[in-house]
Order: C-alpha cells, then sequence, then structure tokens
C-alpha cells in the first residue's frame, strides 16, 4: 500500500513537471525577428539620465548593449551580468549593481534573457544595496 502511494506520488511530480515545462515554453516572452528601434534610459549614480536610441534586428536586449558597446559584463548562467553602464562600473564595496527595468517595471531576466520590441524603453539604473 506504501509503495503505491510512493508511486503514484513520483508520478504525479513527473506530471506536473512536465506541465510546467510546457507552459513556460508555451508562454515564454518571444523574440521578434527584423528591425526594431529602441530606447535605453541610463540612471547614473549620480542621478544623471542619459537616453540612447538604438535601431537593430537583435531579437535580445543583451546583443543591442553589447553590439552598442553600451554596457560590460560577465557571461554567467543565466546570461549576461552587467558591471559597467556607459562607463560608469558598479562598485561591489558599496553593493552598486545595474538594475533592469522596462518601462519603469523591474525584469526578472538579465539582458540576454529579455527579448526586445519595436518601440520599447528599457531602463538601466545603478542600485546600491542588496
Amino acid at each position: 500500500m506504501k509503495e503505491k502511494k510512493y508511486l503514484l506520488g513520483i508520478v504525479g511530480l513527473l506530471v506536473l513537471c512536465v506541465l510546467a515545462w510546457f507552459l513556460y515554453s508555451h508562454f515564454k516572452p518571444q523574440a521578434v525577428e527584423g528591425d526594431k528601434t529602441i530606447k535605453v534610459l541610463v540612471v547614473h549614480g549620480n542621478k544623471e539620465e542619459k537616453t540612447f536610441e538604438y535601431q537593430t534586428d537583435a531579437e535580445y536586449l543583451a546583443d543591442v548593449l553589447k553590439v552598442e558597446h553600451l554596457v560590460e559584463g560577465e557571461e554567467g548562467e543565466y546570461g549576461l551580468f552587467i558591471t559597467s553602464v556607459d562607463g560608469e562600473e558598479a562598485d561591489d564595496t558599496k553593493q552598486q549593481w545595474w538594475c533592469i527595468t522596462k518601462n519603469g517595471e523591474q525584469l526578472n531576466t538579465s539582458a540576454s534573457q529579455t527579448p526586445i520590441m519595436d518601440g520599447e524603453q528599457y531602463e538601466l539604473t545603478l542600485k546600491e544595496g542588496y
């Protein structure tokens, strides 16, 4: 009897995993091919703001930022970890980091995992404190 419950639990977990994978792959943000125009607002540590406008056929934000030499960073498990934007480097000793937002809302993806679409605006803001 215990073995049946254990087996049913494992089968149920496997079904849930497959369902979660299917839902994620079906509903995740999709990259868009073709020419796009995007804006990138950079908010430096001193609160100075600069806006950059790019025309690109790239599908992901990191590709645009690297080609245009706006950012520097390290490639990691989740893609590009941005360490420097527009010449300003985040200082680890001050717990500084570059936050990516789109139209003011924080993204939960790295720049490498953020698909871009025509007309969108992204913000790169130097934040302090983890």
